[in-house]
């Protein structure tokens, strides 16, 4: 809009939402926070301070192998950066196994008569002396006659001759006070809860409480590697028996998986054990998954990758699923029907009136029924998947149960089933968390997912309680229902129950503006930006709307506040209409408007300043200022910039 360079992500991070079932990928949620501390930490270091750290671990690894050696134990080839696989000569691996541990330290046991080291930035010269004297090395240990016949030369085909992390950023912040204030100024530029609610429709955007979040930080959680032995771990299974325990109960299902590490990974999951439990029967030929197109848009995609054949069953004019659809296509499919996929409340907004209905029919044809549980803060503790009638649910702890869902994660999806698919539940070759001998294989890397932030959902349901999460999730419904009913004559709502009302959230038209006003919805969502606002979900389900979820997090203040919004940028485009303000130069076109745009000496706009920043009083009080201008989105998509390397960096 300024004519400023800026940059984007392609329309292909949500490609399973626009292309449903023929999409390659089923991801709802990325490790994106976790990846922002990583590149933090780059950023502290730079290229430099990451190679001195390199070299230093290599050093000590260098060091203990030549210690290693000297006691007569055999080692790998010299050629080795931080790992080291070393069998012993003259003491029997259980015995080295007990002596590390005496001494604190956590060594693999390959089970071959060989035993793994791995050193990282946190070990020390203590650390490489007590490793010896496991082996048998008698104290004191001269490491620096060690170091002195260390080989730390590294072989020209192994030595890196490009340079890296060559940005400016990874070269200007080696102070913590300089590594602040890039951090905040950083922070400052992301509008987050701090400073308003997101009304982001299906994705429960709510309060993550600091007494929630606190746990992740201590050792006895945050520090404990995933493979660590049964013995040190014997509090943090404890919680996940315990959190495994009270999401059945909430869920109404027989047992609980915490392995997958996303609401996609979820889907997939559940997909699988179905399918596993077909096979079992001996009917492998079920492939056939129905999902409604009032389904969470990840579903097709993940039947698809779960190796199943997608059939859309449409819906009615209040959002239902067209019953009488749905059982002539169960019939049709009933020798290869596998499963539904169902979302409920439905993401049109609505509770399925007929879901027990509906989940009957597919067990008559021979399927189970997959419940999405994206909209669980509807549900908990007034139904249940299990009561419905489902077979499987993945549950968004990232929503429902209060892991932080922005940034894009991390995200957790651990799902629940009935008691005839419970031995199909994923297992793991390392720690099994599955020991029945049907257990499916791992669908991650770590027995228990992300467990390092299990705490936040643990101390949630703690905290809250039966009456507590009952009660949050009434809220959820009124606040939604109240927002429903408060734009109502401003805006359309598009999908209503036959009472005429909402679940916990709802779509509001805006189709109609771009024909009288030539305002699209994109041009409403930029404008909240000027009212201190998230847009919430533009264009899904249905194109040219918005979903908005309130969540019970929201005080009705801030209800009032983003009806407010609406409101008067409803009365911005009857302007419009009008022809009070000009069609093609408006607020809502130019939207939004930065501190840069509004401080400038030229203004050539035939609406104010004041206009532009300060649409409501209150904004005087308290503004998030937008860090930059409209960006041309039609551009963005036909210019792609890859951030990957060109393809000659890898020939």
């Amino acid at each position: 809009m300024t004519g400023k360079p800026a940059y984007r992500m392609a329309i292909q991070t949500r490609e399973q939402h626009i292309k449903r079932e023929r999409a390659t990928s089923n991801i709802c949620t990325a490790q994106a926070l976790l990846a922002i501390m990583a590149s933090m930490y780059g950023v502290y270091h730079g290229p430099d301070g990451l190679k001195a750290i390199a070299r230093r671990v290599h050093l000590l690894t260098q060091t203990l192998r030549r210690g290693l050696l000297d006691l007569g134990h055999q080692v790998g080839e010299d050629l080795v950066f931080d790992t080291l696989r070393v069998t012993p000569a003259g003491r029997q691996v259980s015995e080295i196994m007990t002596a590390a541990l005496y001494r604190e330290i956590n060594l693999r046991d390959f089970g071959d008569g060989s035993i793994g080291i791995t050193l990282d930035e946190t070990a020390d010269e203590k650390l490489v002396a007590d490793l010896l004297a496991a082996f048998g090395a008698e104290e004191p240990i001269d490491l620096a006659e060690l170091a002195s016949d260390a080989r730390l030369d590294v072989p020209d085909a192994f030595a890196r001759t490009s340079s890296f992390m060559t940005h400016p950023v990874f070269n200007t912040h080696f102070s913590e006070t300089e590594m602040l204030r890039y951090i905040f100024k950083l922070q400052g530029r992301d509008l987050s809860l701090a400073h308003a609610m997101i009304p982001l429709g299906s994705c429960t955007m709510k309060l993550n409480a600091t007494a929630e979040m606190v746990p992740v930080t201590w050792p006895e959680f945050g520090n404990i590697h995933p493979f660590a032995p049964a013995g040190q771990t014997v509090g943090y299974r404890e919680m996940f028996t315990q959190l495994e325990g009270w999401l059945a109960q909430i869920t109404g299902f027989d047992a609980v998986s915490l392995q997958p590490n996303a609401g996609s990974q979820g889907e997939y999951a559940g997909l699988m054990v179905i399918a596993a439990y077909h096979k079992s029967r001996g009917q492998g030929h079920r492939n056939v998954c129905i999902i409604p197109s009032s389904a969470h848009g990840t579903n097709p995609a993940s039947a698809v990758i779960a190796g199943m054949k997608v059939v859309v069953v449409g819906c009615d004019r209040y959002g239902n699923i067209d019953v009488a659809d749905l059982r002539a296509k169960a019939e049709a499919h009933a020798d290869n029907l596998a499963a539904l996929m169902v979302t409920y409340p439905s993401t049109h907004g609505v509770f399925e009136e007929a879901i027990t209905e509906i989940c009957a029919i597919v067990h008559e044809h021979g399927g189970q029924v997959y419940m999405d549980g994206a909209n669980m803060n509807a549900q908990v503790g007034l139904t249940s998947p299990g009561h419905i009638g489902a077979d499987v649910c993945h549950l968004n702890l990232h929503k429902t149960f209060c892991i932080p869902h922005g940034g894009g994660g991390p995200g957790m999806g651990p799902i629940g089933v009935v008691r005839h698919l419970a031995p199909f539940l994923p297992g793991h070759p390392v720690v099994n968390s599955n020991d029945d001998a049907h257990a499916m294989g791992p669908v991650s890397a770590a027995p228990w997912g992300s467990p390092s932030i299990l705490p936040i959902s643990w101390v949630y349901i703690a905290l809250m309680g039966a009456d507590g999460l009952t009660h949050a999730t009434r809220v959820a419904i009124l606040s939604a229902n109240y927002m429903a009913k408060r734009l109502e004559g401003h805006f359309d709502v598009v999908f209503t129950g036959k009472q005429g009302t909402v679940a916990h959230e709802f779509i509001i038209d805006c189709r109609g503006f771009e024909k009288s006003a030539g305002v699209t919805v994109e041009d409403i969502a930029k404008r909240l930006m000027d009212y201190s606002f998230h847009g919430p979900t533009m264009s899904w389900p249905v194109p040219g709307t918005m979903m908005i979820e309130p969540t019970e997090s929201e005080p009705l203040t801030e209800l009032d506040r983003l009806c407010d919004a609406l409101i008067s940028i409803r009365g911005e485009i009857a302007d419009i209409e009008a022809g009070t303000l000009d069609r093609a130069d408006n607020p809502l076109k130019h939207a939004p408007h930065t501190a840069e745009m509004i401080a400038s000496d030229g203004w050539a706009h035939p609406y104010s300043r004041e206009r532009a920043a300060f649409p409501t009083p209150d904004l005087r009080d308290s503004k998030f200022w937008p860090a930059s201008a409209r960006v041309d989105n039609p551009f963005g998509d036909r210019n792609l910039v890859c951030t990957c390397p060109p393809v000659e960096q890898y020939a």
